[in-house]
């Protein structure tokens, strides 16, 4: 799959710009975007948990940023964290998370088989081989573990925060379908995201790109008075979503089991 060249520093670094951990440090338990994605995240985190072990689960979240997905994490089951950022563990400690390694997704410091869920939320798409990745997050993965995926689609929906986070592509849900099986996975499920905000993100990223608007990050468009509102209706997906997958949205979410 091509990639897109980041177009503000003409390189291809994994980790996102420094100046962005502060900011999502600050807004991740408040932002609308994070709270409405953690409740989707957490409904199917639940379900999975059901399926795959009769015990605590063992988790690991690769990519794990500054924290606050690692700490619902944390109320599912023995969650640990891996980062390429040693400003984003510190945020992470800050948070009280102590189970937090140094180390890229491509080559994540456990062994073989010792997670029964591995998830990865806005992480693949940094990848410059997203393959080789997923197939070493299937290596920590236990036999019938699974992989939970969540990744923003549509290259015209291509803005400022793919930037600054230094995306090397936003995917259809074919081709993350594709990178999930040639990485070794059998695909569970595939399902947009977001569907509520789509509109609006399209609308005000073409504007962006008209005007020439730039902002540090995205996460500092908002509205604080409306957090709660776009969360509680962007999370309310996750009633939809336990019934029907959706047919477009900003995000992708993928669940996909380790076989053998």
């Amino acid at each position: 799959m091509a990639t897109k060249t980041n177009e503000l520093t003409g390189a291809l670094p994994r980790e996102m710009m420094q100046h962005t951990y502060p900011i999502l440090y600050a807004v991740e338990e408040s932002h609308w975007w994070h709270i409405g994605r953690r409740r989707i995240i957490a409904s199917f985190v639940n379900e999975i948990c059901d399926q795959v072990t009769h015990r605590r689960p063992r988790i690991l979240d690769v990519g794990c940023g500054t924290g606050a997905n690692l700490a619902l994490l944390s109320e599912f089951g023995e969650a640990e964290g891996v980062d390429v950022s040693p400003d984003a563990l510190a945020f992470c400690r800050k948070r009280g998370l102590e189970n937090v390694r140094l180390g890229a997704a491509e080559s994540p410091p456990w062994e073989d088989d010792e997670f029964d869920l591995v998830t990865a939320f806005d992480v693949v798409e940094h990848m410059d081989d997203d393959v080789a990745g997923l197939r070493e997050m299937r290596r920590v993965l236990r036999p019938g573990g699974r992989l939970l995926l969540f990744v923003p689609t549509f290259m015209f929906l291509w803005g400022v925060q793919d930037e600054v986070s230094n995306h090397r592509r936003r995917y259809r849900l074919a081709e993350l379908r594709r990178a999930v099986t040639a990485a070794g996975f059998e695909v569970e499920r595939t399902t947009h995201a977001n569907i509520t905000f789509f509109l609006p993100v399209l609308l005000g990223r073409k504007l962006m790109r008209l005007t020439g608007i730039r902002t540090e990050t995205e996460n500092s468009i908002n509205i604080p008075a409306l957090n709660r509102v776009f969360g509680a209706v962007l999370g309310a997906e996750r009633h939809w979503l336990r019934h029907l997958n959706i047919p477009f949205g900003v995000s992708g979410l993928c669940v996909a089991r380790r076989v053998e």
